[in-house]
């Protein structure tokens, strides 16, 4: 899994331990050459790709499919509504999940009727908050009393569409007929579905797909948006570094799209509106932008007729989407961001690479593994001599191993011993660099990092589930292909081409640094999770964050059961991991259940 993840993807599903595994197909996973995928392509008449690879392995298709827009495709003032789509397509349809479609229509338009109001009275309130005559406009005490009146019918008729819903019925519906796994992610360039079906249940996801594309229904829109609000409370805001990464991401970032966070600034997601909404699922979740896929046990001349017969119905999009234009300008000098927080002392260095299948993507990647891992040698240099600096070290190649579709970055991300400054560490990652761009990658050492990378790549073939998570990326990302083609380009890569990036990327001017020191009274990490695989850590420590935070058993539980039901198909880096979450998750809801929080 790339290690710093956890700052340049951050994917985002409803339950954080897919959200994890989800994580470990973005980390660049890749079939070796003898392992090329046979999946057979083909384009419905409203445009919809459809991908299909049948496997006989297991009994079972792990269907899904990727919608081509994530948090990059936003503007101010509606970021994180790519993630908040994540939560509002599985409240149902027409036909799922209210026992009276039409009155609950007629609610959800006068809901809409008083929030228009309400908006109105927000405007004014912001208008007093800027001229300083209130102070916040959330506050009970700065509402006006309009305000508070139409409120108090807005949520009377949040009330009566409760009355009228039937809670998790599109989940009910796939559980009841033996599917598993159901969920979501959003990063900042796709947001990917999918769910584990029987074999003999393939037209009943079609439809189920087909028919929350063509006719969604958006109910609890303003609830749900609430809650996609605490959630990124519990992610960021209740996490020592959050509110520092996400700042340093801005930095980074700054002038494109990737500057602002998946999950959306707070005033943002609090005031995005049901027509907003509306506008911008018609744009983006029109067929023409989706591709579905299918991995397992159907048969191909099957599959694509009854995907013709549901997902054909759903009109094509009136315009196709805008093309993201822009890019990251070029730097003329460093820039250095630093901070304090209840945490180990930590340095991030990270330079602006190459996007998506740049060819010197592949160079950086056999670059970042002849520096990771045990053997690598920045654990070499700073972590296993009795010097050492570093505590731990983490570096990966953000071109290839965590790649945006637009830009690209590069990492190298650790955290310092006790005794020891972050200036030191610093000065030994630069003193690794340094040596990478004046003398050729051995022969040997580079030969073994190409054969981790196809090793890992194989491992992650096992299921049907990990190769539909890899192929919803790729897509995502523009072309599925990659998963094929990425193999023989990686083994391509020669020594001087290691020499080459390197030199061409690693210069001050091209650089970011990002510097946490530790609070007074801030205590050392965990030794659970310094027993973890170092790669696994990152994502590890920010889920069990949320477990500490959560009030709600419910959730935790829920947790448990999707991290349980996949234990199977989890990589080996991430299981032991993922026990520390269900164990500290069971705590917790004991703790809860007796009412100690």
């Amino acid at each position: 899994m790339n290690p710093f993840a956890k700052r340049l993807r951050r994917p985002r599903g409803r339950i954080a331990g897919i959200a994890l595994l989800s994580a470990c197909v973005l980390s660049g996973a890749r079939p070796a050459p003898a392992q090329e995928l046979k999946v057979q392509e083909s384009t419905l008449a409203n445009g919809m790709k459809l991908l299909l690879l049948p496997r006989k392995d297991e009994p079972t298709i792990a269907c899904g499919w990727v919608a081509r827009v994530g948090s990059v495709n936003e503007r101010p003032g509606i970021t994180g509504i790519s993630h908040l789509f994540e939560h509002m397509m599985f409240k149902g349809t027409p036909t799922i999940g209210t026992k009276d479609a039409a009155k609950d229509l007629e609610i959800i338009a006068e809901q809409e009727k008083v929030r228009a109001e309400m908006r109105a009275e927000i405007t004014a309130m912001r208008a007093r908050q800027r001229r300083g005559e209130i102070d916040d406009i959330t506050k009970p005490e700065n509402k006006t009393a309009r305000y508070k009146e139409l409120e108090a019918r807005f949520d009377a008729l949040v009330k009566a569409q409760r009355d009228l819903l039937v809670k998790n019925e599109f989940d009910r519906i796939y559980t009841a007929q033996g599917g598993s796994g159901m969920n979501a992610f959003t990063t900042y360039d796709m947001t990917g579905y999918f769910v584990t079906v029987p074999k003999n249940k393939l037209e009943l996801w079609m439809w189920m797909e087909s028919d929350r594309l063509k006719d969604p229904v958006f109910r609890e829109f303003y609830a749900e948006r609430d809650v996609v609000y605490e959630e990124r409370r519990l992610r960021v805001e209740s996490t020592p570094t959050g509110k520092l990464e996400e700042a340093f991401d801005s930095l980074f970032w700054h002038s494109t799209p990737y500057t602002w966070p998946v999950i959306g600034y707070p005033s943002d997601v609090a005031s995005i509106t049901k027509q907003e909404a509306d506008d911008y699922y018609a744009l983006y979740y029109a067929p023409n932008n989706l591709t579905a896929i299918l991995v397992g046990d159907f048969d191909p001349k099957e599959a694509a007729l009854l995907a013709e017969r549901y997902l054909g119905r759903i009109p094509r999009g009136k315009n196709p989407p805008p093309e993201v234009v822009t890019a990251p300008p070029k730097w003329s000098s460093e820039v250095r961001t630093s901070g304090e927080a209840e945490t180990n002392p930590e340095i991030e260095v990270r330079w602006h690479t190459v996007p998506f299948q740049h060819p010197d993507s592949y160079a950086l990647e056999i670059l970042a593994g002849v520096l990771n891992g045990r053997t690598g040698r920045l654990e070499k240099a700073l972590v296993l001599p009795a010097t050492a600096a570093a505590t731990k070290i983490r570096a990966s190649a953000g071109g290839l191993m965590s790649p945006q579709k637009y830009a690209g970055a590069f990492a190298v991300d650790a955290e310092a011993k006790d005794g020891h400054s972050l200036e030191e560490v610093e000065k030994g990652i630069d003193a690794e660099l340094e040596k990478l761009k004046k003398d050729l990658v051995p022969a040997e050492e580079l030969q073994k990092v190409k054969n981790n990378v196809a090793a890992a790549s194989f491992r992650r073939l096992s299921s049907n589930f990990f190769i539909l998570l890899q192929l919803i990326v790729y897509e995502g990302y523009g072309d599925w292909r990659e998963m094929n083609e990425a193999p023989k380009k990686a083994a391509a890569v020669t020594a001087e081409d290691v020499r080459r990036v390197a030199s061409r990327y690693f210069t001050k001017e091209n650089r970011a640094v990002y510097l946490v020191s530790r609070k007074g009274g801030a205590t050392p990490e965990d030794p659970e999770i310094a027993a973890l695989p170092e790669q696994a850590r990152p994502m590890i420590k920010q889920t069990l964050a949320r477990v500490a935070a959560s009030n709600d058993p419910e959730q935790l539980k829920k947790m448990v059961e999707q991290i349980e039901a996949r234990a199977g198909q989890m990589p080996p880096e991430m299981k032991k991991g993922m026990d520390l979450v269900v164990a500290r998750a069971r705590a917790r809801i004991d703790e809860l259940s007796k009412g100690t929080k």
